[in-house]
């Protein structure tokens, strides 16, 4: 991923949101680089979506200072709007037009000439791959074509900023990766900033250069993807034994985290370094005990999540 060090593309200060008692978005506070991908990952009814509401000027927030590719939302949303791209959770695309006819129309709205309506949508259809559907109706289209689709009509205005609000959720694993792909491609060969919020916890950790985690209305994280596994920690190394002594000798030794006499089994407290392992490997070797499987899990960001959240990110977040 490339960054700007210019401007930062979104800059949130201290943004507060409530409807009635129930506070949605409690003092939230952002900085967000030009040309790169930000994850806002949160349990369901965290804000997420509230939150690209509120940055791409769909609602007010009720406090704070908000600035989009260097634009106030509230003194100045027209220019807002003029440099940013919205794809939301559900397609805008028209099942009853074309894929040509939905990049036209789209084009139409942001008054471009014939000719530059007729070059932006051929353009898009191939670069998206969509050449070959391009005259047949989009309700005819798979979710992967539809959700292509959709980004390819967010591209017409050619943001400088664009919010994807879960943009492959339902999606099956090869249409996901391809979109992952498009997205890459976006902040690399162009320079666009992504603010990204999705369920899927190996999506932030593919795409994300900076991640935040939003909980109870606040950031209760932030940072690379790297930086916030290594804050929970939560390492660990699975050995199965050959029988219950040496499973029952390596238990009073080592620093155990969970222990199954059923399986055989300790889970052993491990950052899941090489340093840590090859030690670990040498006192099993000195005790003479015998291991028939070892497993080692590093911290990966479903650790993160939980231990932050204590929630899973199972279902859709709601739309508010």
């Amino acid at each position: 991923m490339t960054t700007n060090l210019g401007p930062p593309a979104l800059s949130v200060t201290a943004v507060r949101k409530a409807y009635g008692d129930h506070v949605v978005l409690s003092g939230i506070d952002l900085d967000i680089p030009a040309g790169s991908v930000f994850a806002l990952l949160g349990p369901n009814g965290a804000g997420k979506t509230t939150m690209v509401q509120i940055l791409s000027t769909l609602i007010r927030a009720d406090a704070g200072d908000i600035r989009v590719a260097s634009h106030d939302v509230v003194r100045d949303p027209d220019a807002v709007r003029a440099a940013i791209g919205v794809t939301g959770q559900f397609s805008a695309v028209d099942g009853f037009l074309t894929g040509e006819e939905n990049l036209l129309l789209m084009a139409d709205l942001h008054h471009l000439t014939r000719r530059e309506r007729r070059q932006c949508a051929t353009d898009l259809l191939a670069r998206f791959d969509l050449v070959d559907a391009a005259r047949k109706p989009a309700a005819t289209y798979s979710g992967g074509m539809r959700r292509r689709l959709d980004l390819a009509m967010t591209l017409v205005g050619r943001p400088r900023v664009i919010f994807l609000d879960e943009p492959t959720t339902g999606l099956d694993p090869r249409s996901r990766r391809t979109m992952w792909e498009i997205i890459r491609r976006l902040v690399t060969d162009e320079g666009v900033t992504i603010f990204l919020t999705t369920q899927y916890l190996d999506e932030a950790d593919q795409l994300a250069d900076r991640i935040a985690v939003l909980h109870q209305g606040k950031i209760v994280a932030q940072g690379t993807a790297q930086e916030l596994k290594r804050q929970v920690g939560g390492g660990h190394t699975t050995l199965r034994f050959a029988n219950a002594r040496d499973l029952d000798y390596a238990a009073q030794t080592l620093d155990v985290v969970s222990r199954n006499d059923e399986a055989l089994t300790l889970q052993v407290a491990s950052q899941g370094d090489v340093r840590s392992l090859r030690a670990l490997l040498d006192w099993l070797d000195r005790a003479s005990l015998t291991v028939d499987e070892l497993h080692v899990h590093t911290p990966d960001l479903d650790d993160v999540f939980f231990a932050l959240t204590g929630n899973p990110v199972a279902e859709q977040e709601s739309v508010r």
